[in-house]
């Protein structure tokens, strides 16, 4: 019984003190729970306030011997930190069995960028004598101008976007919200594009304010968007695995490349925490590393 009344009160504590998500709610909740399974089949009688340091390295051996990777265990195990802080926090155990267990030592995965001429060349393979041409090429010069990720795109709002300002107000992750500065250029496709957005036959009164739709009046799903980004990287001749995402990517590395603060850059991407922004530093450093090798005599 104690695994479920914790549970909720995770739940609860996460929603309203730490303002998640309801996907980073539910992640968390399916990490604790593959504890909660772990131990009920293992260790009879121990009870979420009970579990031990060790039976915490028993479930992270188990998790090894599943073949589960360092990564996915890294996020299990923040879930099941994150509930113990909470148990700690709330008065109803006094040690954290968690305290002392290392996170998994991850491989730095560098993202996929794209170059401008690459840009350039995705935007050059749309076709605007089509109904969504504008459209598309207005979608790709805001990912990249704004570095947003997908669900801050398909849900970014027409009274949003401050066309004078040279500003897009973003809600972000936890319905965070913060200011983004845009580019004339993705200004100007915007503006190209609203005549034909206007001119849909329906818009749904759910969209009514929802910058990019598709043809039907409703707003852009993430799978639409992918779809679209896939299928123009492969007209423009980009054998690169290219997604939205990337151009998140891309627009990080470019001003991280041009000297930007990293902090600037934190701030813009909607970044909690510094240390993810700084692995455009490390993207840096990997190009910097390639010339050499490529180009130095003595390589």
């Amino acid at each position: 019984m104690s695994w479920t009344k914790y549970k909720d009160g995770f739940k609860t504590f996460l929603k309203l003190e730490k303002n998640l998500s309801d996907k980073t709610l539910e992640a968390y909740l399916l990490d604790v729970k593959k504890l909660e399974d772990f131990i009920c089949d293992n260790y009879d009688h121990t009870t979420a306030e009970t579990v031990s340091f060790k039976q915490i390295q028993a479930l992270i051996i188990w998790l090894n011997e599943l073949g589960i990777s360092a990564r996915s265990q890294a996020r299990i195990l923040s879930g099941i930190k994150n509930f113990y802080k909470y148990l700690v926090l709330e008065g109803i155990i006094e040690e954290n069995p968690t305290a002392l267990i290392e996170m998994p030592k991850l491989g730095l995965k560098l993202p996929e960028v794209l170059s401008i001429i690459e840009i350039d060349n995705i935007e050059k393979a749309i076709d605007l004598s089509k109904a969504e041409g504008h459209r598309n090429k207005a979608i790709i010069e805001t990912l990249f101008s704004c570095g947003l990720r997908v669900s801050e795109l398909t849900e970014l709002k027409l009274s949003n976007v401050f066309f004078q300002e040279r500003f897009i107000r973003v809600i972000g992750k936890g319905d965070k919200e913060r200011l983004v500065p845009i580019s004339e250029k993705a200004l100007n496709d915007i503006l190209l594009y609203l005549p034909d957005r206007n001119s849909l036959p329906v818009i749904h009164p759910e969209s009514a304010d929802i910058l990019f739709l598709n043809r039907r009046g409703k707003k852009l799903t993430r799978v639409m968007i992918f779809t679209i980004v896939k299928e123009l990287a492969k007209a423009a001749g980009i054998n690169k695995k290219v997604s939205p995402h990337t151009f998140r990517h891309s627009f990080a590395t470019c001003l991280v490349d041009g000297g930007a603060d990293l902090r600037a850059v934190q701030e813009m991407l909607g970044h909690e925490s510094i240390v993810t922004t700084e692995i455009y530093t490390h993207l840096d450093k990997e190009y910097l590393r390639d010339t050499i090798f490529q180009f130095h005599p003595r390589s």
